[in-house]
């Protein structure tokens, strides 16, 4: 059974511990590095997610199999015209991989979207034949723009993605 929940302030020990797993796991999907982000305090930790759940333009969801955090994605809002919003950091524990989670997590962020009025949904995403890809491509994510170096100096690109929500006018 997975669940989709809102990051409230005080979980920053849940998102801290769940983002440091997804570094150490899959240090390729994403261009901040474990030893960067494990050398925040907690205060820096707090600061974040309290910062987060407390602004109107960003949105962290945490996935939960029966009770176990196991997931994560963090939207924000872009005060663009027309609205966008993006997607960051998006994980599902290996343990969860399979389960829906990951699908859970995009949905609810997508629909978090729907609810800014957004008219796209973007994200980056490692160039890969990955679940990841799989799961963007299966929920109508298209590429867009030439992909980036995933961070300076590596070999790796992330291919920007978007998912268009209405037409424009």
């Amino acid at each position: 059974m997975v669940s989709i929940h809102p990051l409230a302030a005080n979980e920053w020990r849940v998102y801290r511990d769940l983002r440091l797993q997804a570094l150490i796991d899959s240090p390729d999907a994403f261009a901040s590095q474990y030893e960067d982000e494990a050398a925040r305090d907690d205060s820096a930790w707090a600061a974040r997610v309290s910062t987060a759940a407390a602004s109107a333009s960003a949105h962290v969801l945490i996935a939960f199999q029966h009770t176990e955090p196991c997931g994560l994605v963090w939207c924000k809002s872009l005060d663009a015209e027309p609205p966008v919003v993006e997607l960051f950091q998006m994980w599902v524990s290996p343990s969860s991989r399979g389960t829906g989670a990951g699908r859970a997590l995009l949905d609810a962020a997508i629909a978090w979207a729907v609810t800014r009025n957004a008219e796209r949904v973007c994200l980056g995403v490692t160039r890969a034949d990955s679940p990841a890809m799989h799961l963007y491509q299966s929920s109508g994510f298209c590429p867009v723009g030439e992909p980036e170096p995933l961070r300076p100096g590596s070999a790796l690109t992330s291919q920007p993605m978007e998912l268009r929500l209405k037409r424009p006018e």
